[in-house]
């Protein structure tokens, strides 16, 4: 692939028959606007998108936007490397926030208490994304987001929301947090990227498992593993857009128009029609997140 394509957007897919959600995407960190995003992923099929809030700035406009859009529904959270950063400070900045000064405890209570404001707006339909990282977080950040986490899943449970997870190389600590805390009554794991052996235990818990463009990539075999078992009734599909765009893609901006691409993966990987998986998904995220 030539450099100039890396900055060509992928071509629209082929559109779906059945209209599905993209369950997981940025839009505030797309090129486009919403408007744009939005009518570009509908003339594909993908009518409606969560927008999901990763600080207190973000969750403010995913809010925002859910409310001035039919189609966007809002999570809010402080992201599981959003917590270390308000507490410990980062004085490098390498978030698009920029550099920081530590908080403390008090500074990360403080957000909570914004995060758990918006979290009782109607528009508001999860909390999240919330959970833990232990690949961008080093040890010294593990009790902040740790704490963040366990916050973040009473908030859920008491205003009634679904709870959206990150979840990165820390399977079994969140597996573990949400077992102590008591889960919420709907979890999702945005992009999973856990083992098949891990989808038996989501599936036992009634856990949603949301799948992104990295599933179609060449070595995410143990991946396609885990989509295989993982029940019909509680799959999504997502983006993550602007990252984790699918193959042939790879390398290039994602954006919720090209769910499609990885959802007709998906449905090879499930020996489902494309129609089938589709109509699957479409429930399926209606009821995660109560729209």
């Amino acid at each position: 692939m030539a450099p100039q394509d890396k900055n060509t957007p992928p071509p629209l897919p082929e559109p779906l028959r059945v209209a599905v959600a993209d369950s997981h995407t940025h839009l505030d960190m797309q090129e486009s606007t919403v408007e744009e995003a939005l009518a570009k992923a509908a003339s594909v099929g993908v009518t409606t998108v969560v927008q999901v809030g990763c600080d207190l700035a973000g969750s403010r406009w995913a809010a925002d936007t859910a409310a001035a859009h039919e189609g966007v529904h809002a999570t809010v959270a402080l992201h599981p490397n959003e917590a270390p950063r308000i507490v410990l400070g980062d004085p490098d900045g390498w978030s698009r926030q920029g550099a920081r000064q530590a908080g403390g405890d008090a500074a990360l209570d403080a957000a909570l208490a914004g995060i758990d404001e918006l979290a009782a707006l109607p528009q508001v339909r999860g909390v999240g994304e919330t959970g833990l990282d232990h690949f961008r977080t080093g040890p010294e950040g593990m009790a902040a987001q740790e704490r963040s986490f366990r916050a973040h899943i009473e908030i859920a449970k008491r205003h009634g929301k679904a709870l959206v997870i990150h979840d990165r190389e820390a399977h079994d600590d969140v597996l573990r947090i949400l077992r102590e805390e008591g889960a919420p009554e709907r979890v999702v794991f945005h992009c999973y990227s856990g083992d098949a052996e891990m989808a038996k235990i989501c599936a036992a818990a009634g856990y949603f498992m949301s799948f992104a463009g990295n599933v179609t990539f060449k070595n995410a075999q143990p991946l396609r593993d885990a989509l295989a078992v993982a029940p019909p009734e509680l799959v999504l599909v997502e983006t993550d857009a602007p990252f984790l765009t699918p193959a042939p893609y790879r390398g290039r901006a994602n954006a919720p128009y090209l769910v499609p691409v990885t959802l007709r993966a998906m449905a090879d990987v499930k020996a489902m029609t494309e129609d089938a998986l589709a109509t699957a998904i479409a429930a399926n995220t209606a009821r995660a997140f109560g729209y």
